[in-house]
Formats: C-alpha cells, structure tokens, sequence
C-alpha cells in the first residue's frame, strides 16, 4: 500500500483530491495537445480514457502544450476526484488506489486509440502534494530538438523523430547566435502571440551539441514557453548555422519585436518536451501564486 500523505482537499474543489499524471506520447498521429473539435488530441484521448474510469467528464491541466506532431517524454498533467472516485479505482480490492489507476487507465487509453497502441503512455499516477498546479507550479520545461545536416546522416529509422536538413551546420556558429538570447526577455519575434497573454520569458539554455551518431542535438529551457517559441528559436538559428547570417542576427530579430517574413518555424516532429522541473513540496503553492500572477 502507498502511504503517500494525501494532499489537502484543493481549494474550493469541493474535497477533492488533486491527482498528478507523468506520461508520454508519440504526437504523430495527434493534432497537438489540446482538444480540438473533430481531432484527435492527447488531451482529448486522455480526458475520453477517463471518463471511461470516473463516468464523469474529467478535465486536466497540462504543464505545456504542445503543437501538432511535438513528442513528450516528460509530460505533467493534474486532475481533480472525489475521495470516492480515487479510492473506487481500486474496486473494493486490497490495492493501492494509484497502482489500480496506472493499470485501468493504460487500458482505458488502449480501447480509446484502438489503431495506435502505445502512442501515449502513462508512467505514474499519484495523489499530488498540497498546492501543485502542473501549469503554474512548474519551475521549467525543457525540450530537444534533433537535426541530420547532410544525406550522409540521414537514417530512415529515426526520420520521424529526426530533421532531415540539406545544408551542413556549425555547431559553434549555432552556440554563438543562441548564446545572446538567454536570459530574461520579450520573445515576440519568436512567438506566435496570445490575446491577453505575456511574451516575456527567461530562456536559461539554448545550446547545440554533436551526438555520437553525427546529429547535432539542440536543447531548449526556459521558465514558460509561448506559443511556437522553440520551432522559432531553431527555425531561425538554421540560418545562423549555415552561415547565411551572422550569429549577431539572432540577437537583432530578437530586438526587432516584430513576427514578419523572416520568422520561420522549424518543423515539429522533431520537438521532444524532455522534462518539467518543480520546487520542493512546500514551495508549490507559492511557485504556482506567484507565475499565475505573472502570466494572468
């Protein structure tokens, strides 16, 4: 049996239980996160699964969207249930009420994408601490984005995960140009804005590396992302690599606070989100207070 302390009931939730969810997904098949009327999303597969499980609608919150084709390995979402419904998932057995909810929700996801078993995976289920938010709470993401620079290196086994791109790329000429955009910023020039929604965020890495197979693998990590910041990030930089601009160039889009012409996004499939990061327990609810008020 777990013997997790339980979390306090959330905030006006009626006695709720704040439950935390880690999974990952393979975003081929899906038209990004979010639901969308008419196609199929990962937030829509999962909110579908569990409704099967809770016969009831069940909402839950992402810590980041991802756009259509984007993978995650280190997705983070929340859900709220009634004591009942968290402990009715053991179904009267003497079972840990998460290690019932990992197993029925896998074959709950199973029945719901009949046709692409495995495409999302749940790896833990757990009564969250006091406070947690999988948005609010988090105090980064960071993804990978990996690049084949030249037909000598492109593997038709991993081109589904992999950019396939003509021209060869320098690494240091990479590192050079991403190196001016740290810290913290206004993104627009690299974000495709959302009414009402702030486009300030502190990048603490953007950095290229070689991979032992010759790809060239870019990480990205910041606080919050907005909407197609990191496909913009790399989109831009391949110009950088390539030496048709100077690494300065980045720095001067980044200036300029505009999306024009020159704003190109990289494509998405191979854009992993590799891990959410969050404080300690007794720090959530401040964390989540205070990025809310931030961001809101």
């Amino acid at each position: 049996m777990n013997h997790q302390k339980p979390a306090a009931p959330v905030p006006g939730g009626g006695g709720f239980l704040r439950i935390r969810l880690d999974l990952s997904y393979d975003g081929g098949p899906f038209s990004g996160w979010a639901v969308q009327p008419g196609l199929r999303t990962v937030q829509g597969a999962l909110e579908e699964a569990l409704e099967l499980l809770v016969r009831r609608p069940v909402r839950v919150t992402v810590a980041g969207r991802t756009d259509a084709g984007v993978h995650a390995r280190g997705q983070v979402v929340h859900l709220d249930l009634a004591d009942a419904e968290w402990l009715g998932m053991a179904r009267g057995h003497e079972v840990d009420p998460a290690v019932a909810m990992l197993r029925r929700l896998r074959g709950a996801l199973n029945r719901v994408l009949e046709g692409i078993p495995g495409a999302v995976e749940i790896h833990r289920a757990a009564v969250a601490p006091e406070g947690f938010d999988a948005r609010f709470s988090a105090l980064w993401r960071r993804y990978s984005y990996r690049i084949a620079d030249g037909p000598a290196l492109w593997d038709p086994l991993e081109r589904h995960f992999t950019l396939w791109h003509k021209n060869p790329l320098d690494v240091d000429l990479l590192n050079q140009g991403a190196a001016r955009l740290l810290g913290l910023q206004n993104f627009l020039s690299f974000c495709k804005p959302r009414e009402g929604a702030t486009t300030i965020r502190e990048l603490q890495r953007f950095e290229f590396r070689r991979a032992e197979d010759g790809a060239i693998v870019s990480t990205v990590q910041a606080d919050a992302f907005c909407h197609n910041m990191v496909r913009a990030l790399i989109g831009s930089a391949l110009y950088v690599g390539e030496g048709t601009v100077e690494p300065g160039w980045l720095h001067e889009r980044l200036l300029a606070q505009k999306r024009d012409a020159k704003s190109v996004l990289a494509a998405p499939h191979p854009l992993v989100l590799e891990e959410v990061a969050y404080p300690s327990d007794g720090e959530l609810l401040a964390r989540a207070e205070q990025t809310r008020a931030v961001r809101e």
